[in-house]
């Protein structure tokens, strides 16, 4: 229901469910037997993990994806194994089925009152900052244009995570085209602000995905179109008393997926390395010029 027809990736599918998953196998394995907490605990870390691997099997989800929710969901899985050992433990017991029952339906329940309700997104401003042994009008030259990066060494990247490969403009001025490449397409930058050499500023018209996910298929789950988007950057230069430069890259982004308490620590995280990756190839670029 949340994949595919709510499309709404929220609480009702990284809290509740988990909670849910872990409460009633707990439950099931559990009521009017004799059982260890311990292996009932255990029982719905593998009720998980079965779950896990029906994602995968049937297509609807990817394993970089998979293990970035695994924190969140083996929390609210243990949670919902409390709550599911304190029903059976409690003199409620006999309407464990009815609690089973009302359990299972909360879930699309949940999944339907989120989707009717819709809540904007946050806005997110990350910028990462590093300083440059060059003229500010070098850096100014390789901030508009700079050569292929070299193959990623980070494990990020490397597990599917998309990566900056090259960037160009196409003109001069405020309404040329920047065209950022990535290991997954292109995004189109349109210039707003061309202060050279001190601010290159951009929108985004369009994105490429963020991931190409890893999978047993060639899948691109709803999550990758509209979940995670850039509205905007910025190179921002400044001249140090030093003769060296200071170079700021910002981006401002939406992430919609919920709870974003835990989901913006990956996308800020992401932003930073991506960030970093053109920021010390620029410097590099520079320097030896």
């Amino acid at each position: 229901m949340a994949i595919y027809y709510f499309r709404d990736y929220t609480f009702g599918l990284f809290i509740w469910l988990p909670a849910v998953l872990g409460a009633l196998s707990t439950m099931i394995y559990g009521f009017q037997n004799v059982v260890e907490r311990k292996i009932l605990r255990n029982i719905s870390y593998v009720t998980l993990g079965v779950f896990s691997l029906g994602l995968l099997t049937f297509a609807m989800e990817g394993i970089i994806c998979i293990l970035m929710a695994a924190p969140v969901g083996l929390l609210f899985v243990y949670i919902g194994h409390w709550i599911g050992y304190a029903i059976i433990k409690s003199k409620m017991s006999g309407n464990t089925p009815t609690a089973m029952i009302i359990l299972s339906l909360s879930v699309p329940a949940l999944m339907s009152f989120e989707h009717s309700v819709k809540v904007e997104a946050d806005l997110r401003i990350v910028t990462t900052s590093i300083e440059i042994n060059a003229p500010i009008e070098t850096v100014w030259k390789n901030v508009i244009h700079f050569s292929p990066l070299d193959k990623p060494k980070e494990i990020i990247f490397n597990a599917g995570i998309a990566y900056p490969i090259s960037a160009q403009i196409d003109g001069n001025g405020v309404g040329a085209v920047r065209h950022c490449n990535f290991s997954t397409g292109s995004f189109n930058e349109p210039i707003t602000i061309w202060d050279e050499p001190n601010l290159l500023k951009f929108s985004v018209n369009n994105q490429p995905e963020p991931l190409k996910e890893m999978s047993f298929y060639d899948i691109h789950p709803n999550h990758l179109h509209g979940y995670w988007v850039s509205q905007k950057g910025q190179f921002k230069l400044t001249a140090l008393a030093n003769g060296h430069t200071l170079l700021e890259g910002t981006t401002w982004y939406l992430n919609k997926i919920k709870p974003g308490i835990y989901w913006t620590i990956w996308s800020d995280y992401i932003v930073h390395k991506i960030h970093e990756r053109v920021l010390e190839h620029i410097k590099d670029q520079a320097e030896k010029q």
